[in-house]
């Protein structure tokens, strides 16, 4: 008898948990310096204290969000043939 956890493994991932998935995955590094910016700033928080972290941080899930959505749209397009 198959567990319900090894079912679960097996199922896929809705398109919307994929692309969360794909961007924490591929922007790890960038949200990780982000966040330790903010939690070592965070009882003097001010507009803008960790600027540069939060612009690489967007910039890398935009770019990873494109490249997702194009994979994404070849899926569905090949898999409706």
């Amino acid at each position: 008898m198959v567990s319900s956890t090894a079912h679960a493994a097996r199922k896929p991932m809705r398109p919307l948990k994929q692309l969360a998935y794909h961007a924490t995955a591929t922007c790890s590094i960038q949200a990780t310096t982000y966040a330790k910016c903010i939690a070592a700033q965070y009882a003097d928080v001010t507009k803008d204290i960790c600027k540069n972290e939060f612009n690489l941080f967007r910039a890398c899930v935009r770019e990873s969000v494109k490249g997702f959505l194009w994979i994404l749209l070849l899926k569905i397009h090949y898999a409706s043939r």
